[in-house]
């Protein structure tokens, strides 16, 4: 593990540590409270709001202790990405709902009643997931937890990443192009397609691939992001089981073999699921012509 100097817990991040707090309290309050009391119908309405204040809360939490261990971090030095992650975070998570509308893999439920409500929640909740997701990456990064994996280098072939794009591409389109009856079992490929169609892409036009990572042998990057993914995860499944709204998983596999709501199946998907992240936001920016981010460890940058 890293030497790390030892800073001051920034202001912001003793606020997002107190909004998740107080979301565990109204969590509590939903319970113990007797139904119809001023209490209830307050933790009724809060719990509403627990995934995206919770994430709110965990981003600032885990950006400030980044900023204390290496004293700099996306919120306080690398603002125009953190402003970048968001509408794409959104924009991403909303191609995956729209799979789910013909692979019918999970459900919301406990909704506001006001329909800007359902939608600025959902917003919130969608913008976080990119931002959660990197700066856990850059946590463990910063940790230097698996900066000495290491595998056997080699080179991809032109033909091989040929190979893997029309993979990608056959993961992406045979989910919606089979009955739905067929395509409820098929989200795992839509969870590595991305990954396969575009990785090959940022390789070959020199952009921020981590398929670069593992043909260099580099574990590091890949390791921090996938871990990241299973953290969220774990994070997203677990703060989710108590709230008010919520998703609930209508898959048709392991469904008696659970993390909280989502079936052991569908948990081991959140891997891939961060570096598909990964690939689709380095594919952005490299349209954009912005190929290099700040070189931080663990995070998906050059």
């Amino acid at each position: 593990m890293k030497h790390i100097d030892r800073r001051p817990f920034r202001v912001y991040g003793w606020v997002g540590l107190a909004l998740i707090l107080l979301m565990e309290l109204a969590l509590f309050g939903k319970y113990v409270a007797p139904p119809g009391t001023a209490m209830y119908r307050l933790a009724y309405y809060l719990t509403q709001w627990t995934t995206p204040l919770c994430w709110w809360g965990y981003i600032l939490g885990i950006d400030a202790l980044i900023w204390k261990l290496q004293g700099h971090s996306l919120l306080c030095d690398r603002r125009r990405e953190f402003w970048l992650q968001l509408p794409l975070s959104i924009a991403f998570w909303l191609i995956f709902e729209v799979y789910n509308l013909h692979l019918d893999n999970w459900t919301y439920v406990g909704l506001p009643s006001a329909w800007w409500e359902v939608v600025l929640g959902a917003l919130i909740a969608y913008a976080t997931i990119m931002p959660g997701l990197f700066l856990t990456a850059e946590l463990l990064g910063t940790l230097g937890l698996f900066e000495r994996f290491r595998v056997p280098a080699f080179h991809p072939s032109t033909r091989l990443l040929y190979i893997l794009m029309l993979l990608g591409f056959l993961c992406l389109m045979g989910p919606v192009l089979v009955p739905r009856e067929i395509a409820r079992y098929l989200f795992a490929p839509v969870w590595i397609g991305f990954i396969l169609l575009f990785e090959p892409v940022l390789y070959a036009s020199d952009g921020n691939s981590l398929l670069r990572d593992l043909a260099a042998g580099q574990l590091g990057r890949i390791l921090s992001l996938v871990t990241a993914g299973y953290i969220c995860g774990l994070l997203w499944e677990f703060w989710n089981y108590w709230a008010t709204a919520k998703w609930i998983y209508i898959a048709p596999f392991t469904e008696d073999v659970r993390v909280f709501e989502m079936p052991l199946a569908g948990f081991l998907g959140f891997g891939p699921f961060a570096w598909e992240y990964a690939a689709m936001y380095a594919t952005v920016r490299l349209l954009g012509r912005d190929r290099k981010m700040p070189a931080e460890p663990g995070i998906p940058s050059q």
